[in-house]
């Protein structure tokens, strides 16, 4: 429904305005480019300083993990800002893992098939902000021997292009802050299990905050995860900063392609709040930071295709309470897709703005948006539209959350709107689908009537030429869509009391695998939206266990579990999708009341994936406890167990 502009938010205008006068009019001092800080550069391009020792039965205790330094060389780092943060360990040694918690014990036997993981290595590189230096150079004697700095460079090469997370940055946290560091990193070149082995100790790291994990290809997995020891003294606030209020005007053009202005209100949590880190798309390149008081900050963003993390250096650090407000412009492609007929495709969900790293687990924000789209589109988004206006070529809508949220999202194109409006509960619901399929149903399209192949048809479907398709206009089932929604939110609100919001706006997706629900906005798969003779021709036997059947009110039951109620971890998130799948149950017995076989049937299949064995012989139900979450999926145990253990065992402990 179209609406009257209503007046513009002039406080936004007003102070990104005056922000973009005061840099042009020169106020930017310097070393405020990408990765331009002269302490990054220093951490950045570290080598081997040329100071060394010499150690023999030392033992390195890191709280879970011990290193047995039996013998050999250790050459230390060039030293950031007059800190040492790096060394390379060269001879013999031992790594051990002695934990009392019985779910990590049984990861680490899923990975080493032994009672116990002790791993042996001949060199090692080390990361730290803790007082790792200070204990090897006291535990040593001055050496004459080198270390092969060819070490070093494999484990930056492993962070920066394989595991591409920004390493240095998070020691640049820590180097530029007053306060004492504890990070440490440990880069294991292991004989008996995986040479490519990292034991990390991060205190801002969350949930856990101890972690190890193989990251070779023929054996990724994160093997164990626990928190810091209270006792030692040693745990410090994971959320750093917390982002109060989120302004931010979006430019989305035909091609995809978008544009950004972010004024983002956060406050610090801790004290001495140096550097800032941002979730944001890779491929969206930060043009400039600015301070509401129009100063530009330095920031650092590598290469898209490398270790891209976002972070910002604040002028002077920041004291626990004390609050900022920045300005960041930014621009990119492959955030969003245009997938042809006016259908786009959002790829980046929760980073398509500069987000809080950790904004899902409990981080609620206030969002003020505006989005300006191709005329003739139509925006769906998290929050309440407050204006939708055309000026020139663009569609421009501005929207607010009517309560704090922990992310922000939306989806456009040229859709067809149906709603209704509900009274008991107080709820407005609306159901967009595309006018016109993407580029690559029309492949299919192309290729059942012998025109052209079905170039870019999507990998999990398959189709014969010479196949009668039925219809596969999706704007057919949108009234559908719209009344499982309505159906769904009235059994939710009977079973679970309200939800935080007051409307909600289910979205057709040019992906078929999967659904997702952010707060007040869901995306269907496409293919829901296909009659049953389209998916069968299409192969879709994955859908036979129901999920078409539950696609819709399983997404919109997030709507209650995992946005008014929250998990702070991925320990928790299995009460978000297995409530979901419980809650969708409850929509098929209500709804389909005098078909109980429905019921029983969602039920059967729930319990089968749990039981079955998946192509690497691991049956869900034995893999792990539901705890974990998606730690469970990896190389050894396949990367579908999660998936088969959270959403229906979630669903029968409820």
């Amino acid at each position: 429904m179209r609406r009257r502009p209503t007046s513009p938010n002039w406080i936004f205008v007003l102070l990104f305005t005056s922000l973009i006068s005061m840099a042009y009019a020169g106020v930017e001092p310097t070393n405020t480019g990408p990765n331009s800080d002269p302490v990054y550069q220093q951490l950045r391009n570290a080598g081997l300083s040329g100071e060394a020792v010499s150690v023999s039965n030392l033992d390195l205790k890191r709280e879970i993990g011990t290193f047995h330094l039996r013998s050999g060389t250790v050459c230390f780092l060039t030293p950031a800002q007059g800190k040492v943060t790096g060394a390379v360990f060269m001879g013999d040694g031992n790594f051990v893992i002695d934990t009392t918690s019985a779910s990590e014990r049984s990861m680490l036997k899923l990975l080493t098939r032994e009672d116990e993981f002790s791993e042996n290595f001949n060199h090692l590189v080390l990361r730290f902000t803790d007082g790792t230096y200070d204990e090897l150079k006291k535990a040593g004697s001055v050496a004459s021997g080198t270390c092969d700095a060819g070490l070093l460079k494999d484990s930056q090469n492993a962070t920066r292009h394989k595991l591409k997370n920004n390493l240095e940055l998070r020691i640049l946290e820590d180097v530029l802050s007053p306060e004492p560091g504890m990070l440490f990193a440990a880069f294991i070149h292991g004989k008996r299990y995986s040479d490519k082995e990292l034991y990390m100790i991060d205190p801002h790291g969350t949930p856990d905050q101890v972690t190890l994990m193989t990251y070779d290809d023929a054996r990724y997995g994160r093997w164990a995860g626990l928190q810091l020891s209270e006792a030692a003294g040693r745990v410090q606030k994971w959320n750093r900063a917390h982002i109060e209020r989120q302004q931010l005007d979006t430019i989305i053009e035909k091609n995809g392609n978008l544009a950004g202005k972010a004024i983002t209100t956060f406050v610090s949590n801790v004290n001495g709040l140096r550097v800032v880190p941002f979730e944001l798309f890779q491929s969206l390149r930060v043009q400039s930071v600015l301070t509401d008081t129009g100063n530009s900050l330095s920031f650092v963003q590598e290469d898209k295709n490398d270790d891209a993390d976002f972070g910002v250096i604040l002028a002077k650090p920041l004291s626990a309470g004390e609050k900022l407000t920045i300005a960041t412009t930014y621009a990119g492609k492959d955030a969003v897709s245009n997938e042809g007929g006016g259908n786009y495709f959002p790829i980046a969900r929760s980073s398509w703005y500069p987000n809080n790293p950790t904004a899902s687990l409990g981080g609620y924000t206030t969002y003020e948006m505006t989005f300006r789209i191709p005329k003739g589109m139509k925006m769906a988004a998290t929050g309440a539209l407050l204006s939708d206006s055309t000026e020139g070529g663009q569609d421009v809508s501005v929207w607010k959350s009517e309560a704090p949220q922990t992310v922000a999202g939306f989806n456009f194109g040229k859709f067809k709107v149906e709603e209704s409006k509900l009274t008991k509960p107080e709820y407005l619901i609306q159901s967009f689908a595309n006018e016109e399929p993407p580029n690559w149903v029309k492949g299919i399209q192309n290729a059942v009537s012998g025109d052209m192949p079905a170039e870019g048809m999507q990998r999990s479907l398959r189709v014969q030429p010479g196949v009668a398709l039925g219809n596969m206009n999706t704007t057919g089932l949108n009234k559908k869509a719209l009344a499982e929604a309505q159906l769904a939110v009235e059994v939710y609100s009977d079973y679970f009391g309200p939800s935080s919001y007051k409307r909600l706006a289910v979205t057709q997706q040019t992906a078929c695998n999967f659904g997702q629900s952010w707060p007040e906005l869901v995306w269907i798969p496409l293919c829901y939206f296909f009659d049953t003779t389209v998916r069968h021709q299409l192969g879709m036997e994955w859908g036979d266990r129901g999920y078409w059947k539950v696609v819709t009110p399983h997404e919109v039951a997030h709507q209650w579990w995992g946005h008014s109620v929250g998990f702070s971890s991925y320990r928790d998130q299995w009460m978000s999708e297995g409530f979901a799948d419980m809650s969708a149950s409850l929509y098929l017995q209500n709804i389909y009341s005098k078909e109980p076989h429905r019921f029983i049937q969602f039920w059967n299949d729930e319990r089968d994936m749990l039981l079955e064995r998946n192509k690497e012989g691991f049956r869900a139900i034995d893999a792990g406890p539901l705890t974990m979450g998606y730690r469970l999926s990896n190389t050894r145990s396949g990367y579908d167990i999660t998936r088969r253990l959270i959403y229906p065992k979630g669903a029968y402990v409820l």
